[in-house]
């Protein structure tokens, strides 16, 4: 070989890995109209930041209802894990002998006598306790509940993509009647099919 042999056969080899190179740039290239998601992966995005297997989907549209209900879910969380802390206190304080344990007058109008009917009012401070902290404790399954919705929202829509919605859907209903066989004479009745 010579050198300009060489420089020949590496010119030719650099310009068929500049072919495949490109070839490979457009291989790669997502063709969006012919683009279907994968419902695993729509799932994963979605455990692992809600929102995301919509967004993967190309469902935008979802995506207030899904942070609607977090923000909802957590604005209710923080009211009654507050509440029941308040109640608790003040419920604390009712039953107790000490008489600067008064928290629980921010709760009753200005005026009442706690004295009078002790066992009344400890008995309403005792319920609301109890009824903040089952309310803290749904608002915390709701939490919850959305989250797994949007994970099973994300993988449902990425199955059902290309689901056909077509308007050609037909029901055909027509007489049957069967062939007698050695056990059963000839019966008649009906035949429903559904086209879709």
């Amino acid at each position: 070989f010579t050198q300009q042999d060489t420089m020949r056969m590496l010119s030719t080899t650099n310009d068929s890995l500049k072919i495949t190179n490109d070839s490979l740039k457009i291989a790669k290239q997502r063709n969006w109209a012919t683009w279907r998601p994968n419902p695993k992966r729509a799932m994963w995005l979605a455990l692992v930041l809600p929102g995301a297997g919509q967004i993967y989907n190309r469902k935008y549209w979802k995506l207030p209802i899904i942070y609607g209900g977090f923000v909802g879910c957590a604005y209710a969380l923080t009211w009654n894990g507050q509440m029941y802390k308040d109640y608790s206190q003040a419920y604390q304080d009712i039953m107790s002998n000490n008489p600067n344990n008064n928290s629980y007058m921010d709760f009753l109008p200005p005026g009442t006598n706690v004295n009078d009917r002790l066992e009344y009012w400890q008995e309403i401070f005792r319920k609301r306790k109890d009824l903040y902290r089952r309310q803290r404790d749904l608002s915390i399954f709701a939490f919850i509940g959305v989250y797994l919705l949007s994970v099973i929202d994300a993988y449902v829509d990425a199955q059902l993509f290309d689901f056909d919605i077509s308007p050609d859907l037909s029901l055909r209903v027509e007489p049957v009647m069967t062939q007698p066989t050695s056990y059963s004479s000839r019966t008649y009745g009906l035949n429903c099919s559904i086209k879709f």
